[in-house]
């Protein structure tokens, strides 16, 4: 029989991201090529239990409503601090991470106030997407970094097309930063019954 209980395995998973995504902050901050190295091991790590916990949760009928509140929650929480490590290390403009990182944190706090009251806010196919943007943005920075300090380490020349590189990277934030705020507003448009349900009566 399937366990329901909030500690099952996939919702272990999605708990192991939220404990994995402070100390990949951390690693991402150290300016040596291997804690880069090791915070690029723990984002791929990260990422995989992303993919996981949703699956083997569906699998074996192990959905809970503490998962579909968490998993999200953990992805938002990943997110964020990979955006404020960027900011630190002058990878990613304040502005851009600031938009996103609000939005996420907006959405949150919604999620958190409706599932006060027993209900959960799904998300839908084009937050997946928002979340995959982001994903490939984040990924693609962190390879960079570890290319970056590789060179470094080795001595090597700084060639002109790592720094065209790093300029490429700008269209996929802005591609991020599009769909977050889109699917923002989408999230509050088709929730919007339950929102209203949080101005009536007492929390």
């Amino acid at each position: 029989m399937p366990s329901h209980h909030f500690l099952n395995l996939p919702n272990q998973l999605t708990l192991s991201r939220v404990l994995i995504s402070p100390v990949f902050m951390g690693l991402l901050l150290v300016e040596s090529v291997h804690a880069r190295y090791a915070a690029l091991a723990l984002f791929a790590a990260a990422s995989v239990t992303d993919l996981l916990d949703g699956w083997l949760a569906r699998r074996s009928g192990q959905m809970t409503k503490f998962g579909k509140f968490m998993d999200p929650v953990a992805d938002k929480l990943l997110i964020s601090l990979a955006l404020v490590s960027f900011v630190a290390l002058r990878l990613a403009p304040t502005w851009a991470a600031m938009a996103i990182i609000g939005r996420e944190i907006l959405v949150m706090g919604l999620r958190t106030l409706v599932a006060y009251r027993g209900e959960v806010m799904e998300s839908s196919f084009l937050s997946k997407v928002k979340t995959f943007s982001q994903m490939l943005y984040i990924s693609c920075v962190v390879l960079f970094l570890c290319w970056r300090d590789t060179l470094a380490a080795a001595g090597a020349p700084w060639p002109t097309a790592l720094s065209s590189l790093s300029s490429s990277l700008d269209p996929l934030l802005l591609l991020a930063l599009a769909l977050t705020l889109y699917s923002g507003l989408d999230y509050i448009v088709k929730n919007r019954w339950l929102l209203l349900g949080l101005f009536k009566g007492n929390f």
